[in-house]
């Protein structure tokens, strides 16, 4: 019964199994251990290409180069998560000449790279003087790629609230934007939560794009440091501790996320759980209109 959808393996099943995942850990293992020897061999680990990362300028620079990417991050993912609210909205009008401009907004962002979009915001200001600056050139980029994706992932989750709650709001007199606004948006964001910060931990990496238009991002930042002939050009050792960073901080989201769906969770479970003050304690201090088991006197 604890095998549905398989045949439970059989002794010879298992043992294959075992040695199955033995010889998976070993291959992964010697490639890591291959990895790290032709580093070693290298002299990716030699103390002078470490050295850096031990002056204040350097860890400065690293800072402001986490500045900002974090400042066109945070710009981004607000700015696309109202882009996809709202031409997700869009997307489910009854009214065509809402819904068809808005798909072809979402299905045309959602389709060009997204370095292209930096290179039009970019080049596109440089040309007709717009005054954009290279960080801008990223945030908007990133607001239409990202926003159109989101979009996407807003419309599945309000077409997959049940439709009796659309109806029972309808009854009752509410409009079509204030059922999208207090019913159906609120419940998609818990349904699509996960997908939502996949996303924006996609946007979080995006932004080592705009090194490629001059953006003053972290790696940009350690494109800087690894062209540095004293310290013999410790390109390897620097995109590392980067690396090290883009992970903490797609781990620090990916924890917020978790908190965010788990007390989303228990929310949900609270406002459904009966609250034993709201029934009457005996007889007398019943309300008129509360029904009485049958049977009690």
């Amino acid at each position: 019964m604890n095998h549905v959808l398989y045949d439970a393996p059989g002794p010879q099943a298992v043992v294959r199994n075992k040695i199955a995942d033995v010889v998976v850990v070993a291959v992964l293992v010697a490639a890591i251990g291959w990895i790290i020897y032709r580093l070693y061999e290298s002299g990716q680990f030699e103390l002078r290409r470490w050295e850096q990362f031990q002056y204040s300028a350097i860890q400065r620079q690293l800072l402001e180069g986490l500045w900002n990417t974090l400042r066109a991050a945070g710009i981004a993912a607000v700015l696309a998560i109202v882009f996809g609210a709202v031409f997700a909205s869009a997307r489910i009008s009854g009214h065509a000449w809402v819904r068809v401009p808005a798909t072809v907004v979402v299905e045309t962002f959602r389709a060009v790279p997204m370095l292209i979009l930096m290179f039009f915001f970019y080049y596109g200001s440089l040309q007709y003087d717009l005054g954009l600056s290279p960080m801008w050139a990223v945030v908007l980029g990133l607001t239409l790629y990202n926003g159109s994706v989101l979009a996407e992932v807003f419309r599945a989750g309000l077409v997959a609230v049940p439709a009796g709650q659309r109806e029972a709001a309808y009854a009752i007199g509410f409009r079509k934007n204030q059922v999208v606004r207090t019913i159906l948006l609120p419940q998609a964001v818990r349904t699509m939560l996960p997908a939502i910060i996949s996303q924006l931990v996609i946007l979080l990496k995006d932004t080592s794009l705009g090194f490629i238009i001059t953006y003053n991002e972290l790696l940009y930042v350690g494109r800087q440091m690894g062209a540095r002939q004293e310290f013999g050009f410790p390109y390897i050792p620097t995109y590392m501790v980067i690396a090290v960073v883009y992970i903490g901080l797609c781990g620090l989201l990916t924890l917020l996320a978790n908190r965010l769906e788990a007390r989303s969770r228990r929310a949900v479970k609270t406002a459904r759980s009966p609250l034993s003050s709201d029934l009457p304690a005996n007889r007398d201090t019943a309300r008129p209109d509360d029904k009485i088991p049958m049977g009690k006197s």
